[in-house]
């Protein structure tokens, strides 16, 4: 059976980690008709997930998370845009978290040029 092993870092901490997978997984069980588990740890989670042709998990911890998946005989043949189509929405919520934890910062101001003085005509 082939493999997608995945892994990406993250500055989220275990709690917002935690958020994120639970997003995923209502995502892809929503998506993929997949269905799962979630397994919380003190240092860890894990949510395994499967259906018809693929099984797999998502370690979720403080600072990464990894994926591993199996894909049955048929499902095997297309694993490169399974894989592709898991990373996107790994991805997509990865960024989409790391824009709220980015500091919201102001534009600077630029100093406006002083006004030209009007002369009146005698």
């Amino acid at each position: 059976m082939p493999d997608i092993k995945l892994r990406r870092s993250h500055k989220l901490g275990l709690p917002k980690a935690r958020k994120l997978a639970w997003k995923w997984a209502e995502k892809v069980e929503e998506k993929f008709g997949m269905e799962c588990t979630v397994i919380e740890g003190d240092d860890s989670d894990t949510v395994v997930f499967e259906r018809s042709g693929v099984s797999g998990e998502l370690q979720v911890a403080a600072d990464h998370f990894d994926l591993h998946a199996r894909l049955g005989f048929l499902l095997g043949a297309f694993s490169k845009s399974i894989e592709a189509e898991i990373e996107k929405e790994l991805d997509v919520l990865l960024g989409q978290a790391a824009a709220k934890a980015a500091p919201k910062v102001a534009p600077k101001a630029t100093p406006k040029a002083p006004a030209k003085a009007k002369r009146k005509a005698t």
